[in-house]
């Protein structure tokens, strides 16, 4: 989920001085028609690590917008009058009349996460505050209300550099406190409980914004034209907006994402191949044998653009393991049989038993790749389906079954390549087809699909594995390598060297 928050987003001084003037004009017109509406309340959560520029974002917006309708709510440890009531009672009080945009610094978040990460709070009892945070934020949104929610990310050197800067100058040396640096120590847990939180309450209602924090002028422009967005979509809304299905597709404002800084130029000589293939192979044939393993499923889907070598890599996973273990599943058009059922049902009836293997050869991504590109299905269909595949990576990995997801990426250049190649190789020429030459004119519209792909669906528990695959041979090192590697760590987690709680 914080894949494309570790990027390195950055805005150079001229766009961002060039930019400003015209947002914060925009942002003014729209508060002022805000207030003259008088029906629409705006709930603003900043929120994420330490050093993430949580205050600045807030002194950004009081700069650019009009303070005199904007509220700042900060909350920290309660009082012995807010214990004595229900733990939403203080955010209900400070709630922003119609008209008006409340900034709350803390949040009914900060509460649920500080208690997991000191283990003063169960799971069980996490989910079910989730499910009290999604009830309310529902009824916010049920009441007329916007509920926008940034969670501002940094990686752990970026906050530990972060942390240091604002501690040698002496303007801000007062922001870093001992308490911040305790909480370093911390991050892991903190990404775990929070991308556990974060996907479970990204709702349709109120989503989720994850923003890179290092650059101070990408993340004051993302914020400033995600809220002027909103609130310019719900003020156009005179007949009252329809309940949405899905967290909405935000734009990138400076064009980097997590497929294109991958680097295709990764490569690796044969003699090397030769040697991690056949280290790779083995350790799976060991892995798949394991007895642990007999509690244990994997799956392994993989998707990937037309020609980027998927077949090679699965037929490398294949060969390391007994053809009774494992079966391959290719997905093509779904059937008049499976349109007439959930889209998932094709996919449910593959799932593995335990201590047996599924490789799907494309899989239930189709609905947000192919079937949203090419249009065979409503948006509201493909923008609802990313948290039901969430929810089923889960339930399946929670039942026992290791998931793992490939992206084989290659550049524009090598896809031309190789089909050329599939089409002057007599026994290749089944590989390409009319449909794949189509699909290559709608390169930036799957790009765009894929990255949103990633970010909506790449979890804690089920994380996406982008493979650059410019190199066949480097794809299947790194494919094979990563399958033993996380099995590994997964027959660990039985063994009790982590052990769930």
């Amino acid at each position: 989920m914080f894949e494309s928050a570790e990027l390195g987003h950055k805005i150079d001084k001229k766009t961002y001085h060039k930019a400003v003037p015209e947002l914060r004009a925009a942002l003014l017109d729209a508060q002022y028609d805000l207030k003259e509406n008088g029906k629409i309340p705006v709930v603003v959560l900043v929120s994420g690590q330490d050093g993430a520029g949580k205050g600045e974002t807030i002194n950004i917006l009081y700069e650019w917008m009009d303070p005199r309708y904007l509220s700042t709510l900060a909350f920290s440890a309660a009082t012995d009058e807010e214990r004595d009531r229900p733990f939403m009672w203080r955010y209900w009080r400070a709630l922003p009349p119609k008209g008006r945009v409340g900034i709350f610094a803390g949040s009914w978040y900060s509460m649920p996460i500080h208690e997991r990460i000191e283990g003063a709070m169960s799971k069980s009892d996490l989910d079910q505050r989730i499910d009290q945070i999604n009830r309310f934020e529902a009824m916010l949104v049920n009441e007329g209300a916007i509920v926008l929610k940034f969670w501002f990310h940094l990686t752990k050197e970026g906050q530990k550099k972060r942390l240091r800067d604002l501690e040698k100058d002496p303007r801000t040396a007062w922001r870093v406190t001992k308490w911040n640096w305790e909480r370093l120590k911390t991050y892991d847990k903190l990404q775990d409980v929070a991308g556990h939180i974060l996907r479970l309450t990204n709702t349709p209602w109120a989503p989720w914004i994850v923003v890179e924090g290092a650059d101070d002028r990408y993340r004051s422009l993302t914020v400033g034209r995600i809220l002027l967005d909103s609130l310019k979509a719900k003020l156009a809304d005179k007949d009252g907006q329809a309940t949405p299905v899905a967290p909405p597709v935000h734009p990138n404002i400076d064009g980097r994402d997590v497929i294109s800084e991958l680097d295709l130029s990764r490569h690796i000589s044969r003699k090397d191949y030769d040697d991690e293939l056949a280290r790779w192979q083995g350790r799976l044939s060991e892995l798949v044998r394991d007895p642990r393993f007999h509690d244990r499923s994997l799956i392994c889907v993989f998707e990937g653009a037309d020609a980027a070598g998927k077949g090679g890599a699965i037929r490398r996973i294949g060969a390391a393991m007994d053809a009774r273990q494992y079966q391959i599943v290719p997905v093509a058009a779904p059937t008049e049989e499976e349109r007439a059922q959930p889209y998932l049902w094709r996919f449910w009836r593959h799932v593995p038993r335990k201590g047996r293997v599924t490789i799907f050869d494309r899989s239930w991504y189709g609905r947000v790749l192919v079937e949203r590109v090419e249009g065979f299905c409503a948006d509201t269909d493909w923008l609802r389906a990313y948290s039901e595949i969430n929810d089923f990576e889960h339930e399946l990995a929670g039942a026992g079954a290791v998931v793992m997801k490939f992206w084989l990426q290659i550049s524009r250049e090598e896809q031309l390549k190789r089909f050329k190649e599939r089409e002057k190789i007599e026994f290749k020429r089944f590989k390409i087809t009319e449909e794949d030459w189509r699909n290559r004119e709608k390169w930036d519209a799957y790009h765009r699909a894929i990255c949103d792909m990633v970010e909506r669906t790449s979890t804690g528990i089920v994380p996406w594995t982008l493979v650059e695959a410019n190199d066949k041979n480097y794809a299947r090192a790194k494919v094979l390598k990563t399958i033993c590697e996380r099995l590994e760590g997964a027959l660990k987690i039985d063994d009790g060297k982590y052990a769930r709680k």
